[in-house]
């Protein structure tokens, strides 16, 4: 058994001094709670890769991904499912609504906006609005044209809110979903292509959308000039947000086939704002005037024969 004078501690001096006399020595460095880990610097990134992270959001897009998938785990039938597609503050819905009527060149609404927290709730009611605007000043709009004639009778078109609520909800959710399966198919044929959820692309068309708000509303003005300008600047703004949003998922694909896809995206665009203006605000009401005149006061006499 080892004495009781071997079992002691021995003070040792300096590590440097120590490790000059013994170099085999392992040392162990122990930190204190109050320190701080010194880490190696990494390899810097270069400029181009940055860039291409920036467009392509590799890697925090991937966590963004991630955290996404592990907050909504709950089963899509349980309403905290679909609880999570409507959690977004006030300040984020603002921010997106600006930012589709101030689309920046160059830069990604989906990145800026919308991948952090993706959301219904703004695409809902912004559809809802739309339908409510162009519908009612769709009425506004005939009966201004109309007023002041005799042969006019207002009715109100209660139709119309049906028909526009079929026509923007249809194209706020269909179309999303066959960009959506257009770029999962076009990622399993071309690498290195931006994948966007199918709630993010919804996200993006519902809030390009916004602007068509106040359009239809300024659509009540009975003049033809006014409307196409306005048409036209609603176009412009919310064309680009989608033009600027989906390029840098197929510009690495073919040419032509990034091109026909962002054509396609702008004229179903312009199709929908169009259509709109030509069916609920110049469309002529003509069941509304009179087929045919009664005179009061008027006899028929039958000639009789001798």
């Amino acid at each position: 058994m080892a004495a009781v004078d071997d079992l002691q501690f021995e003070e040792f001096g300096d590590v440097a001094t120590s490790l000059a006399a013994n170099p085999d020595a392992t040392t162990i460095n122990i930190e204190g709670p109050g320190e701080t880990p010194r880490h190696q610097p990494g390899p810097p990134r270069s400029s181009g890769r940055e860039e291409d992270d920036e467009l392509l959001g590799n890697d925090e897009s991937d966590k963004t991904e991630l955290l996404a998938g592990q907050k909504k785990s709950s089963p899509f039938w349980t309403f905290e499912y679909y609880q999570t597609f409507f959690d977004v503050d006030t300040h984020q819905v603002f921010d997106r609504i600006k930012g589709s009527l101030l689309p920046i060149p160059g830069k990604n609404f989906v990145r800026l906006y919308i991948r952090s927290n993706p959301d219904l709730y703004g695409p809902f009611w912004i559809c809802a609005t739309l339908v409510f605007a162009i519908a009612i000043s769709g009425n506004l709009s005939n009966f201004l044209i109309h007023l002041g004639k005799n042969t006019y009778h207002y009715v109100p078109e209660f139709r119309k809110v049906s028909m526009a609520a079929t026509v923007i909800y249809a194209y706020a959710w269909l179309v999303p979903l066959a960009l959506w399966g257009f770029l999962l198919w076009r990622n399993s044929k071309v690498m290195n292509i931006v994948s966007y959820s199918f709630l993010e692309i919804v996200c993006v068309y519902g809030y390009s959308l916004f602007i068509y708000i106040p359009t239809a509303i300024l659509w009540i003005i009975p003049q033809k000039a006014i409307r196409w300008i306005l048409v036209m600047m609603a176009l412009g703004i919310s064309g680009s947000v989608l033009a600027m949003t989906f390029w840098p998922a197929v510009r690495e694909d073919s040419r032509r086939v990034a091109l026909a896809t962002i054509v396609t995206i702008v004229l179903l665009h312009m199709l929908l704002s169009v259509g709109c203006l030509a069916y609920f605000f110049d469309a002529p009401e003509m069941e509304h005037l009179p087929t045919s005149t009664v005179v009061p006061n008027q006899t028929v006499v039958a000639a009789k024969s001798s």
